[in-house]
Formats: C-alpha cells, sequence, structure tokens
C-alpha cells in the first residue's frame, strides 16, 4: 500500500474514528443495523416479526457484544434505546440509508432515511456515519454517476458535522447471481476497481467498508470449498487480497456479508496472509445469526444466554485473528500524527 504524507482526516473525523476503534487503532466493530431481513427471519423462525422484536433483539446484541467489540453498528429507526446499554467507552456508528432499495431495484439505487441527516444522527450519538451502496464499477456511466452525486452530498454533510464517513460498497451485477460462481471470477476486479475508485477525495469517505475481494466459497483449498468449484485457487486467491488492499488509498475494514463466523474467520486469515492492511472488520451476522432460532423459538433470555456463550466465543475467536492481522486504521498514512497533518 503506497504510505501517504499528507494527513487528510480533520480532529473531529480522526476522535470519530478512534471512538470506533482499539488503543491499537484496529476497528473491532459489531453490525445490528438489519431491518427488514432481520424482522423477516424472526418471523420465519417462529417468533413475532414486530418493531418492538427487533429492538429487543437489538438490545440484547448490543448489551452482550460491546463487551467484546470497539464499536457497534445501528440503525436509527429501531436500535437508539439498544444504544442505552452498550458497554461505555464504546463507539456508535449510525446508518443512513434506508434498507433495501425498493425506489429503483433495477439500478439499486440508494435511498436516505426521509426523517434524518447527519446532523441529526450526530445529535443521536453517532460517532459515525454509515452508508451501504450496491455498486457495479462497470455499470453504465449515466447510473454510476448519479451514484457519485449522492455520495458527494453524503461526504459534504459529513465534513459539515466533522464526523467520519463509512461507506459500504457491494458489488453486484445485474445479470448475474452475486453468490454464483460465474460472478465470483467478476468479484476480484469488481472489489479492487471500487476500492480505488471510492478513495478518490472528491466523495470524502473516510473508511471503506468491503467485502473480502474474493468468494471463499469458490476458493481452491479453502474449507468454505464445499462444491469443488474453483474460480481461483489459493496462490492467486492470495494475489487479489494483496491486489485490493494495494488499491485503497484510504483505510478499510471488512464486513461479513452473511457468511457463516468459519468462513469469515478463514477470510481474515488469509487476508493477513497475503498481507493486506485491513484496519479491523465491520462483522454482524457471522456473530449473531445462528442466535435468531433460540430467540424466536425460546425468547430473550434464553438468547441473552445463548449471546454470552456463543456470540461471545464468536467473536473473541475473531479478535484474536485480528490481533495478528489487522493494522492500526492511520496506517495508509504512515502514522496516527501523520493522519491528522
Amino acid at each position: 500500500m503506497a504510505v501517504m504524507t499528507k494527513g487528510t482526516v480533520t480532529k473531529g473525523k480522526a476522535k470519530g474514528i478512534d471512538a470506533c476503534a482499539d488503543d491499537r487503532g484496529i476497528i473491532r466493530a459489531a453490525a445490528m443495523d438489519q431491518r427488514g431481513s432481520l424482522k423477516r427471519e424472526i418471523g420465519r423462525q417462529g417468533g413475532q416479526p414486530t418493531d418492538a422484536s427487533l429492538t429487543e433483539f437489538k438490545t440484547a446484541v448490543t448489551k452482550v457484544l460491546t463487551q467484546h467489540a470497539t464499536a457497534i453498528l445501528m440503525d436509527p429507526e429501531y436500535g437508539l434505546p439498544a444504544l442505552r446499554v452498550r458497554r461505555p467507552g464504546s463507539g456508535v456508528l449510525l446508518a443512513y440509508e434506508k434498507t433495501g432499495y425498493d425506489a429503483d431495484p433495477q439500478n439499486r439505487t440508494p435511498d436516505l432515511l426521509e426523517h434524518w441527516s447527519v446532523r441529526r444522527l450526530v445529535e443521536a450519538g453517532a460517532d459515525a456515519i454509515k452508508i451501504l451502496l450496491y455498486y457495479d464499477p462497470f455499470d453504465d456511466e449515466a447510473v454510476n454517476d448519479r451514484k457519485h452525486a449522492f455520495l458527494e452530498r453524503i461526504g459534504a454533510e459529513c465534513k459539515a458535522a466533522d464526523v467520519p464517513f463509512f461507506l459500504e460498497p457491494l458489488a453486484y451485477d445485474k445479470d448475474m447471481d452475486e453468490r454464483g460462481f460465474e460472478f465470483a471470477k467478476l468479484k476480484p476486479r469488481a472489489v479492487q476497481t471500487y476500492m480505488e475508485k471510492l478513495s478518490e477525495p472528491r466523495f470524502g469517505v473516510d473508511v471503506l467498508k468491503v467485502e473480502v475481494p474474493v468468494n471463499m466459497a469458490f476458493v481452491g483449498g479453502s474449507k468454505a470449498n464445499t462444491t469443488g468449484q474453483v474460480a481461483y485457487d489459493r496462490k492467486a486467491a492470495l494475489k487479489h487480497f494483496k491486489d485490493a488492499s494495494d488499491a485503497a488509498r484510504l483505510p478499510f475494514i471488512y464486513l461479513s456479508a452473511g457468511v457463516t463466523n468459519e468462513v469469515f474467520n478463514e477470510s481474515i486469515e488469509w487476508a493477513g496472509e497475503a498481507g493486506a492492511k485491513f484496519a479491523g472488520v465491520l462483522c454482524g451476522r457471522a456473530t449473531w445469526q445462528r442466535g435468531i432460532p433460540v430467540y424466536a423459538k425460546e425468547g430473550l433470555s434464553a438468547f441473552e444466554a445463548w449471546l454470552e456463550k456463543e456470540g461471545v466465543a464468536n467473536i473473541e475467536a475473531l479478535n484474536a485473528i485480528l490481533a495478528r492481522t489487522a493494522s492500526p486504521w492511520w496506517t495508509v498514512y504512515g502514522s496516527r500524527e501523520a493522519a491528522t497533518g
């Protein structure tokens, strides 16, 4: 990764990133901003698919997991009550986008929460602002130009409030299944390209929250590969991790993207082996998704007990890997002092 010499992070933004990181500058955050998909899954497993259930679930996760995480990513629609039970000193990232992309499914155009602004999210306790953006770097120029303008507006809002902007781009192709074999072959180039493009200063992004650049289910020799289909061998996969890392000109962290705890941990091990200079993780479903049926069928106290045992074990296993593999968020700038000029 090319080391930048000129600091580009204001004092306020650096303070916000630090609030989400540990003393070493590693971000070990838990994601709990799932909304509609989580509500539906609670119902599917036999629970009550209600707003109250969603808030109760989020509160239990926050109470238990922030004891072992540096920050929690939450939505302001159902999750604000949960923030009251987080570990004192743990950081808060708040989501600013509407869940899904109903307005324009074809182009997966993002939309913002109607009753919120960056200023209001900060007033609600946000140390950082998070936006999810479906992004195909090879899409029609007009489609991506609209998405770029969207990012520029949010970047300007975050700059005005002096709060860090965490951007979560998700690669897709409108003609392919993102979990499929054909897309797996395209994914490394898509992730590398968006990491480079969205690092441009005009977007005002401070931290990229990115996918691992390969689909571990199609990596030869990975534990996640159960089908025998191989899109890339081990050597190629490790090179993809390194190439994507080298393309980023901003600090970046990995998201778990709904894979299992075991698959995500393996991904992070490989990132470390490849020499990727990532600054940590924002890990959601990999940590707590197996607790959904416990909550739905057995209730809150059973779910809290599951979190204390299984959820904590999941997050501590990941933390142990991060201790060996992750780099401080300011690594891309050379030092903490250089980051803020």
